[in-house]
């Protein structure tokens, strides 16, 4: 713009230059051009530099107004970022409140489990009593009974009468503490599945702050063992006498409250079972995913003695279910559930061989709202990650895909697979889960499984639609 003005008076004075000295030259007749001429550059000149100043005096009220725009979006990004700040800070905050909590919730859950244990070994013992008492009570009906014809006179038929009143009392007492007890425990266990509900829930906030949601490739194989039969030395052999042979029993002896019972099936070692009371029958569960709280990648060992929670999940063990089915007449029964909460069950005729043929399955299909699953199933045996026993040849679908089987091929249906906590849609992940393949369609990734056995005479769910649904497919 400097030079721009410096040009403008030099043609100003040349201007004047040309004026001042117009009194010195001669007159001539020959027509000159008009001086005037540099005045109306100068003037179209100015007119420019004056169009110039405005568009560079707009350009700065732009520019301005632009800065200005962009000061007050940087005051709005300085506040979002101090509220950021701030939520960061609550977060932090919360999720140390949450594993303060945890800490406590865990601490309650040992007193819990520990109470548990308790009550259960004090149910058995009054269960001892109760049968002991009941057979001296019978010994002595039967003495009584022959006394009474020429010994005893009415005083003492009276007294003994009296005597069977006060024993009869405390045997409703017992009942009635039992019934007591087992509410508790049924107490307790209402609270342990709070205490899980709520470490679930902080495990799941721990885990959308560091991932995006998917489950590690891996679990410790630190999996708990199932809890064991227990009976004191002096009361055990009549207590082994005394035992039902499987849950149906045990419901035909009148106790309808699903829990875990102690059986002796086919004259085996006792052990304790989780007793399905809801279909108007007993069904020994020998198999229950819900949650994926256990690991079901095991080996062979853990397999066949059984491992995870009774009230949680478990696998009984292929010994004890092997005991089972070899009383003869046994229905498998498999209930599932997909993601979309549609409920579905299978049953089989099942017969299971002992370790010396690996567990090899039999099944018979015998009704069902599913096309048969476990059709490529039948006649195989039991793989698992460190005993191949599939046919297979150039794979080990127990330690390809997890979890221990009846393995045909690494395709077919497996209930013992990895517990995703979300619905996948990619085949190669389903079949890595726990997931249905129905004959030839593809394979049903699920969240829920069941599998229990019980007698063929007793009524069961097919006969009667239940909780099931009857029309929709998985």
């Amino acid at each position: 713009m400097k030079t721009t003005l410096t040009y403008l008076f030099i043609l100003a004075g040349a201007g004047l230059t040309v004026l001042c000295g117009k009194e010195e030259q001669p007159e001539v007749s020959v027509e000159t051009p008009s001086h005037f001429a540099a005045l109306d550059d100068v003037r179209l000149l100015a007119t420019g530099l004056l169009e110039l100043g405005q568009s560079l005096r707009d350009f700065v009220h732009k520019t301005k107004g632009q800065i200005n725009d962009i000061f007050q979006k940087l005051n709005i990004f300085g506040r979002s970022f101090d509220q950021l700040s701030v939520l960061a800070r609550e977060i932090k905050e919360e999720e140390e409140e949450l594993k303060k909590t945890a800490v406590m919730l865990q601490a309650n859950n040992e007193e819990i489990r520990g109470i548990s244990v308790n009550i259960g070994s004090k149910v058995e013992s009054i269960m001892l009593e109760k049968s002991s008492l009941r057979s001296k009570v019978e010994g002595l009906e039967e003495k009584l009974r022959s006394m009474s014809q020429s010994l005893l006179t009415g005083d003492q038929v009276r007294d003994i009468n009296g005597l069977k009143g006060v024993i009869n009392n405390q045997e409703q007492s017992i009942t009635e503490l039992l019934k007591a007890v087992r509410e508790q425990s049924d107490q307790l266990n209402y609270q342990r599945v709070k205490i899980k509900s709520l470490e679930e829930k902080l495990t799941a906030s721990t885990l959308a702050q560091d991932t995006s949601g998917r489950m590690p490739e891996s679990f410790s194989s630190d999996t708990p063992t199932l809890s064991p039969y227990l009976a004191s030395d002096s009361s055990k052999k009549t207590a082994d006498m005394d035992l039902p042979s499987d849950c149906s029993e045990v419901f035909n002896r009148g106790e309808k409250i699903s829990r875990v019972y102690a059986i002796r099936p086919n004259g085996s070692e006792p052990f304790k079972v989780f007793c399905d009371m809801t279909a108007d029958h007993g069904a020994t569960v020998i198999q229950r995913r819900r949650d994926g709280s256990v690991n079901f990648d095991q080996s062979w060992e853990k397999y066949e003695n059984g491992f995870g929670d009774f009230h949680g999940e478990f696998w009984l063990g292929l010994s004890k279910i092997h005991s089972l089915v070899a009383q003869g007449n046994s229905v498998l029964h498999i209930h599932l559930e997909d993601w979309k909460h549609n409920k579905r069950f299978i049953e089989y005729t099942c017969d299971l061989d002992g370790p010396e043929s690996n567990y090899t399955l039999h099944l018979k299909l015998l009704s069902g709202d599913l096309s048969d699953p476990m059709k490529n199933h039948t006649g195989m045996m039991f793989s698992t990650k460190d005993r191949d026993n599939n046919k297979h040849r150039h794979s080990n679908c127990a330690h390809n895909y997890t979890g221990g089987w009846w393995f045909n091929s690494c395709g077919d249906t497996n209930l013992n697979g990895r517990y995703f906590r979300m619905r996948h849609k990619g085949r190669s992940d389903r079949r890595r889960g726990i997931h249905l393949k129905p004959g030839r369609k593809a394979s049903y990734s699920l969240r829920f499984t069941q599998i229990s056995v019980f007698p063929f005479n007793t009524s069961s769910q097919s006969s009667e639609t239940g909780g099931f649904l009857a029309n929709n497919h998985l």
